[in-house]
């Protein structure tokens, strides 16, 4: 199924390797082209240095446009994890299906189990959330 969606394949993978390894051989030659006119006109050293700062230029452009898209997937992801969180209660089948499980069990019921659940999470919480210490001795200094 996801290989229908994406179109993923075995032939593509062969495909894009193949095109990469085009890729590199061209650059190589292009790369050995270019220090070789730059050799001819400045000479051997000034042609490495030219071609090694243009090289990290670009590496360095990728590494900056990779960071910021990293940045922007990662808060596209938390919008999305935040609209479905606060979606997920106004999603109409669960709240069917809290209506079928209210009018099973009774009202009375539910408002019952809800409170016993809320008291269960509360004293949860309190006995192993939020990791503070009851000791008291939270500001005294560390021993070295």
């Amino acid at each position: 199924m996801a290989k229908v969606r994406t179109g993923f394949s075995a032939q593509l993978i062969v495909w894009f390797l193949i095109a990469a390894v085009s890729l590199a051989a061209a650059l190589g030659f292009l790369s050995i082209a270019a220090f070789v006119s730059l050799a001819s006109r400045y000479g051997a050293a000034t042609a490495g240095v030219i071609l090694g700062g243009g090289f990290l230029l670009i590496a360095m452009i990728a590494a900056v446009a990779g960071l910021i898209a990293r940045r922007r997937n990662i808060e596209r992801a938390r919008l999305e994890l935040a609209a479905r969180r606060s979606a997920s209660w106004l999603d109409p089948k669960l709240v069917a299906i809290g209506i079928e499980v209210g009018r099973a069990l009774g009202w009375r019921r539910i408002v019952t189990l809800a409170a016993v659940g809320l008291f269960a999470a509360a004293l949860g919480r309190e006995w192993f959330g939020e990791g503070g210490s009851k000791s008291g001795d939270e500001d005294a200094p560390a021993d070295d």
